[in-house]
Formats: C-alpha cells, structure tokens, sequence
C-alpha cells in the first residue's frame, strides 16, 4: 500500500503542537503558582510521550536549565544584584551541599534499574506535591540557629535537594524556596531569586554527570522536541504569571497536588518495556 507524503509532514506537524501545548500547559501550572513548574513535565515525558525514565529526566533536566536562564532576567529585575549580593553566604552554603548533592543524584539515577527509578521518581512526586501544599497553604517560619549549625543544616539541606533535583530532572525551586526561608530567615521574593542563582550551578553539575552515561544521547536525538517544548513552557509560563491570582490557592494548590500523586501512581506501576504492568 502506498502512503501519501503528505501525511508525513501533516502527522510531523500534529506531533510538534501536541509538544508545543503540553509544554505550555506545564508552564502555566509553574507559572500560576510562581515555579518552573518541571514536576509536571517529567510524567508527560515518560506517560505521554513514552521516552524511558533515565531519558525523560535527561530531558527535563535540559529543559529545566533552559527555563532557569529566561527565567533569570526577570528575578534580577525584581530584585537587584545588590540585594543579592547581600545574600551571598546563603548561595555558597546551599551550594556546598547542592553540588556534591547534584552529582550523586545523577550518579545514583544511571546506576539504578529502569524499574527501581520509576518507584523512587514516584515517592519524589508525593514528596513534592508535600512540599507545594505545606509552602502554599501554610506560613513558613524561620529557625533561629547558631551561626555553625546553621551552616550545616544549610550544606545538609542542599546536599538533599541536590539529590532530589537531580534525580527528577528539576531546579528544585519547590524545596529551595522554603528551606531559604526557613533556615535564613529571607523575605519569599528574595528566596525565589537566590533559588534560581542555587539552581543553576546545581543542575550544570547534574548535567555534565549525565552527559558521561549512554542516556544522555536522547537529548542530541530529540534537539527539535526540546526545542518545541520549552518554547511551549516559556509561553505558558508568561501566560500563567498573568493568570496568578485568579484561581484562588485552596482551590489551585489541592488540584496541582492531586495531579502529582496520580502522576506517582502511575509512575510506581509503570513498567519498563517488555515488562508487564503491575496489577
């Protein structure tokens, strides 16, 4: 049977809007809720459009590093250098912690069976949906802790959100934002700009781990993909930051939280290929 050419372009074009809007629909959850919104890319990558758990956090991981660096424009406008420069112990202790964090996560997640890494990117997704309900329905207070226990709570701190954002391909805003917060006592705006600058290095250190195992060619096959999705996060981004506010936080962060715990049961019984399904 002869296929028509034309179909070819036609189903090329269909697969490239579908990445476009589910791009976009992940940016307009991070962005209501003032996130990159990653957590909610990583089952589409593996539920939706079907790439293996190590390649999907690859990928996320890519896309994740691209939206930090848009991002990052528009924190430094909000608030400026000076200001974080102000702030620049908390970046070194966090990042004393994240970055030895962010290497052993990634380092762990190549070394584990495709099986055993579905189960534990589904306990990160309850942990995060955790984390959203307890920073966005509750007031997060500040420690009052000596200067040396302080440091070591911080390179503690770090050091675990290293692992976790390695190991799901994310920034790690979600749990940054709040342990800044907490351990340092720093006004939620300023948190939200020294994350980003955690961040980065972070996942730069995650992504040249990644980039020495067999995996990591999935990002140079599917260029074009990432490409097409990030421009859909990016826009989706902007529109859900006009957006925010207007669905009120009792309803918004239940829902959000609710997609992430079905997201982690469908990853913990997600089967490798030639695998059956766990009943």
């Amino acid at each position: 049977m002869t296929v028509n050419d034309s179909t070819v372009p036609a189903r090329a074009v269909r697969s490239m809007l579908l990445t476009f809007a589910a791009g976009a629909a992940v940016g307009v959850l991070g962005g209501m809720i003032g996130l990159g919104g990653a957590e909610f890319r990583l089952p589409l990558l593996i539920g939706l459009f079907g790439f293996a758990a190590l390649s999907a956090v690859i990928l996320n991981k890519a896309m994740s590093l691209v939206v930090v660096l848009a991002a990052l424009p528009a924190r430094l406008a909000a608030v400026s250098l000076a200001e974080l420069g102000a702030h620049w112990s908390i970046a070194v202790n966090l990042l004393a912690g994240s970055l030895l964090g962010a290497w052993a996560g990634a380092s762990w997640a190549v070394r584990m069976r495709t099986a055993t890494l579905y189960k534990v990117l589904a306990v990160l997704m309850v942990v995060m949906a955790g984390a959203l309900v307890l920073t966005h329905t509750t007031t997060v207070g500040s420690l009052v802790l000596p200067g040396p226990v302080q440091a070591v709570a911080g390179g503690v701190a770090g050091f675990g959100i290293g692992v976790v954002a390695a190991i799901m391909g994310v920034a790690g805003g979600e749990l940054l934002i709040p342990t800044i917060v907490l351990l340092y006592a720093v006004d939620i705006k300023t948190a939200g700009s020294l994350s980003l600058l955690v961040s980065l290095p972070t996942m730069l250190v995650a992504f040249a781990r990644y980039s020495r195992d067999g995996s990591f060619a999935a990002l140079g096959a599917n260029l074009r993909f990432v490409a097409v999705m990030v421009a859909g996060s990016i826009t989706g981004a902007v529109l859900g930051g006009l957006l925010l506010g207007m669905i009120p936080d009792l309803v918004l962060i239940p829902l959000l939280a609710a997609v992430l715990l079905i997201s982690a049961v469908k990853l913990a019984r997600h089967a490798p290929p030639g695998q059956p399904q766990s009943q």
